[in-house]
């Protein structure tokens, strides 16, 4: 793993245990999601009520991966697929963490860090990034991988798979604006936000 590398896993997995700890102070407990018997994480950190359990992130390790799967998520199957070779940051952004979606802020407002939420997840992930690379190379632009979503409809926020850089972009268009230079640099200026704190 190389240092840059190492460092983005290290902010990945701060700005996972701010989030936690900023929910315990904004709400008296950690974030809660929907109970699902069909589709448990590791996540999962026991009961809210009847119908909810409380989750926070969690770092990927062999203890938490279903015996019957391979050691390590990886994405050498979308880079066979597409033929080409993704950048190393979002490998190590979607292979670090299992978590729910992060609310964050930054300079350019509310979004939301996506990630997989357990092994299946990680696998319906790789789909949805195979079928956006695709219809970035039938359009002729520039290969990105998003991986967090905005407050306003159809704008994500993507990483640019040439040089690394963190772009926002309308989907379907060309990212039109840069926001970052590195998704170390970007992770490290984000702040933990919720979905109902100003509400």
């Amino acid at each position: 793993m190389t240092s840059t590398n190492k460092t983005l896993t290290q902010a990945l997995l701060k700005f996972s245990k701010d989030y936690s700890q900023y929910h315990i102070e904004q709400f008296g407990h950690l974030p809660i999601v929907e109970r699902d018997e069909e589709w448990l994480s590791p996540c999962e950190q026991g009961s809210h009520d009847e119908e909810h359990n409380y989750w926070q992130g969690c770092a990927i390790n062999n203890d938490n991966l279903p015996e019957n799967t391979e050691k390590a998520l990886s994405f050498t199957n979308v880079e066979s697929a597409l033929n080409i070779e993704l950048h190393p940051d979002i490998k190590v952004y979607f292979t670090t963490l299992f978590s729910g979606d992060i609310e964050a802020k930054c300079d350019e407002g509310k979004l939301s860090l996506l990630f997989a939420w357990n092994r299946g997840d990680f696998e319906r992930l790789q789909e949805n990034i195979i079928g956006h690379i695709l219809m970035k190379q039938r359009l002729k632009q520039d290969e990105t991988i998003f991986f967090a979503v905005t407050d306003e409809e159809d704008m994500i926020i993507s990483l640019d798979n040439n040089n690394g850089q963190v772009w926002v972009e309308r989907v379907g268009c060309k990212p039109h604006k840069k926001i970052s230079d590195s998704l170390v640099e970007f992770i490290l200026q984000l702040t933990p936000s919720s979905e109902i704190d100003e509400k």
